[in-house]
């Protein structure tokens, strides 16, 4: 399928993508305005997606790892050689701000060349024999087809890490990305890769809705699914991926407690904060969500992390310089409000923010909350800090381990000790100290416990575990003879 990104001379776009299925609009959340339109693609043009990616899978399996290292370090390349395009469809599709959209970029071209080393890596081990003269070996053997279902929050990143290094490993991949994101997460990935030199087929892009998404996750010649999005849905893909036998690697949601003890520095611990939770206005599965502090530092807690809040601006992140832009959808940003909403007539207290402009939602940090209420207890996906006042060390790491979530957490404290004791008690794939829970570095292994995903990692080198299954090899000069 040859993809094209057509400018036109009134700011908006077209794209010829060759689908047949139902037309969806490419919107810009902070103005309203359509940017262009693609077709979903159908049920049955996924099919046959599905068997040239299964066939192009073999020929580039057998492929030279340093082509396949070649292919990836162009793409990267190409990711930089493009950065402007690229950032400016992060700000208008996903409201991204320039940091934000810089930041995701960067790292995608740093895991792209960590990905085009992964090829030269060894791939196998010897295991000794009990049998005379048997050698055994065990090699990592690509998986097949990968399909790849992406977010539209960190729709470069969170696409590009399934999909580099399920090629890197001799994989071929179909991408699904979000609606909200096809262009950034999905159209670009696919032109740019063919660009690199990428054989047909190799990484095919499949766009639309949970139909499509749906039927790639059951589709039989699909032999792994990697998917980052809610828990709900992640349970549903799990399910359908149980009774398949096919591997599945979930990034789910998360609910990130920052607990801020006693002995924190509170300017630095509400610096961490206002990021950990603001950032991207809240859109963050690691965004700090539960705001647990001491009781006896809570009210100068809150006074500097409103004050760092108060001087955030909020506003179209592709023509102004802000902070923070706008939220996704009209939907998201009724339920971040339905969800202030209900918590105030709980009791809770608005300190700063909590104002709403279209899509534009005011940072907003909340007192008084107590564990009942819906901004502490369901992820809210919005720039919201609420703040829980405790008495001590054990209640706060009780209340951060009282969640159905287990992504990240982070401890603010001022003693060493105290702090590395306190993470080793919190029960979360990634716990940081004297920082915020908003973390990501591509050679660590991402992930989190409990509903938060199902054990798989991202990154480093669980990718090469991630991407590949095992293959035991035995063999023997001569044939053994057997009792029968």
């Amino acid at each position: 399928m040859n993809l094209s990104v057509i400018h036109q001379d009134n700011g908006s776009f077209e794209f010829a993508n060759g689908f047949t299925g139902s037309p969806f609009d490419i919107t810009e959340p902070a103005t309203g305005q359509k940017l262009g339109q693609l077709n979903s693609t159908s049920i049955a043009e996924l099919d046959r997606l599905v068997e040239q990616t299964a066939a192009a899978q073999t020929a580039w399996a057998a492929t030279d790892f340093d082509r396949r290292a070649r292919v990836l370090r162009t793409f990267g390349g190409l990711l930089e050689q493009n950065a402007e395009l690229i950032n400016a469809w992060n700000a208008r599709e996903c409201g991204s701000i320039a940091g934000k959209a810089g930041w995701e970029l960067q790292a995608c071209i740093e895991q792209s060349f960590m990905c085009a080393a992964m090829p030269m890596n060894p791939y196998g081990e010897v295991y000794p024999s009990s049998m005379p003269g048997r050698e055994n070996i065990c090699i990592r053997v690509p998986l097949g087809v990968v399909g790849v279902i992406s977010p539209w929050n960190f729709p470069l990143l969170l696409s590009l890490r399934a999909v580099l290094p399920a090629l890197a490993m001799g994989n071929a991949v179909v991408l699904k990305p979000d609606p909200n994101s096809s262009v950034i997460g999905g159209v670009l990935i696919a032109e740019l890769l063919q660009q690199a030199g990428l054989p047909e087929g190799v990484c095919s892009l499949a766009l639309g809705g949970a139909d499509v998404g749906q039927h790639l996750v059951s589709h039989p010649q699909v032999n792994m699914i990697a998917f980052t999005g809610s828990t709900a849905v992640g349970r549903q893909i799990g399910e359908v991926c149980g009774r398949q036998l096919k591997k599945a690697a979930l990034e789910l949601g998360g609910n990130n407690a920052l607990l801020i003890m006693d002995d924190a520095d509170i300017a630095a611990a509400s610096s961490c904060a206002a990021w950990g939770s603001f950032l991207h206005q809240g859109q963050i599965c690691m965004q700090s969500g539960r705001h647990i502090v001491e009781r006896s530092v809570a009210d100068a807690y809150i006074d500097a992390l409103s004050e760092r809040a108060r001087k955030l601006v909020v506003g179209d992140p592709y023509r102004e310089n802000v902070h923070l832009g706008p939220i996704i959808s009209e939907r998201q940003a009724d339920r971040v409000m339905s969800l202030i909403e209900q918590s105030l007539a709980m009791g809770a207290r608005i300190v700063c923010g909590g104002k709403r402009d279209g899509l534009f939602i005011e940072p907003t940090v909340i007192a008084d909350v107590t564990p009942e209420m819906p901004v502490y207890k369901e992820e809210v996906f919005g720039p919201v800090a609420p703040v829980i006042a405790v008495d001590n060390e054990d209640e706060a790491v009780s209340l951060a381990n009282d969640s159905d979530y287990g992504l990240a957490a982070a401890v603010q404290s001022s003693n060493p000790v105290r702090a590395k004791r306190i993470a080793q008690r919190l029960q979360a794939g990634m716990v940081h100290i004297n920082d915020q829970t908003v973390n990501n570095e591509f050679q660590v292994p991402f992930g989190g416990m409990k509903a938060s995903g199902n054990s798989g990692r991202f990154g480093g080198p669980e990718n090469m575990e991630e991407f590949t299954e095992k293959k035991w090899i035995s063999s023997i000069d001569a044939p053994l003879g057997y009792p029968f």
